[in-house]
């Protein structure tokens, strides 16, 4: 071969290994899923359920990360300081955004270092209690509390928890004064309440429905703005006499701050495609959990507003985290 023309073939092997090698690389990344838990909690159940789909999806290695610790701040503060290159997520309960900044005075990260990307579900707390306790609904309940103040106990999974924090808001909003009994998790606070130990607890319909079903527990309210599917019988707090009540557990993706706009909605509608699937849609159904399409604008705005509604509740209610 000619010197010239097998100079200019050289180069043009070099120019085409200098473009493919950026592209081959980017086919090679990982997306990272980091579930700031343990496995087979709620987050972690749902990063399993998004992980396969979503590896199909995008075409690329979709790993799930544990770092459990200290209510989740560890795994959320691994998140904040990575690369903000939509290749590192945190799925999480939200509170990690919502709550756990006004909860804790020192953590590793601040709510705004966590961006917004998609509210995977959400699912109203149910106040169940054992059959034989005397109230029958929220508007018996309150009439209760007015009756006998300070003498009706409802349990929850921890202080500075979300259960917690309903009991709380709920005593604020009513001017009730219903009494915290804090347990070291949901089990020990749903068995002591269906043994009637304590009188009530707040819980995910899910962790109790097989409670609910097999007679053990009966549902007093729940705390969406409307009524459960699955207990079309069971009235809200908002419309028993509490407008304007509302509390919610929701599971949520969030990328580190500086993640480009258009990286954070190409996750958004392709996370949003796995959670229209029939199966991964019927799979939240028989969990009592609500997935409504929303962009990251939406969720970045219902981020602020629980924000603020739990700060005020942590301020006014002198909450301590355990």
């Amino acid at each position: 071969m000619p010197r010239a023309p097998r100079r200019n073939w050289i180069l043009k092997v070099l120019l085409w290994a200098s473009l493919a090698a950026p592209l081959a690389q980017a086919q090679d990344k990982t997306l990272r899923i980091v579930v700031p838990f343990g496995p087979g909690g709620g987050s972690d159940n749902f990063a399993r359920i998004l992980q396969p789909k979503l590896a199909e999806l995008l075409k690329q290695s979709v790993v799930i990360d544990n770092r459990p610790g200290a209510g989740g701040t560890i795994g959320a503060a691994f998140v904040a300081k990575a690369a903000p290159d939509g290749q590192t997520l945190l799925l999480s309960d939200a509170g990690v955004a919502t709550i756990s900044p006004a909860l804790f005075g020192k953590l590793p990260y601040a709510a705004s270092d966590l961006v917004p990307v998609i509210n995977l579900a959400q699912f109203a707390h149910v106040l169940v209690s054992a059959p034989g306790f005397a109230a029958q609904s929220m508007t018996d309940l309150l009439a209760l509390d007015k009756a006998r103040p300070g003498k009706l106990s409802v349990a929850s999974s921890g202080n500075g928890t979300s259960p917690h924090l309903t009991i709380e808001l709920l005593n604020q909003m009513a001017g009730a004064q219903f009494v915290h009994v804090p347990f070291k998790g949901s089990g020990p606070a749903i068995n002591d309440t269906v043994g009637g130990q304590v009188d009530m607890v707040f819980t995910g319909y899910a962790t109790v429905a097989s409670l609910i079903k097999a007679g053990k527990l009966k549902v007093l309210a729940v705390t969406s703005p409307r009524r459960m599917p699955e207990l079309p019988q069971v009235t809200t707090v908002a419309e028993s006499g509490v407008p304007g009540f509302e509390s919610w557990i929701a599971q949520a993706v969030f990328a580190p701050q500086g993640t480009p706009i258009e990286t954070v909605r190409k996750l958004n509608q392709a996370i949003g495609s796995v959670l229209r699937m029939p199966d991964v849609k019927e799979s939240m159904r028989l969990q009592g959990l609500e997935h409504t399409d929303n962009t990251p604008e939406e969720f970045s705005a219902w981020v602020k507003k629980q924000s603020a509604q739990w700060s005020k509740v942590i301020r006014e209610g002198r909450i301590q985290p355990d």
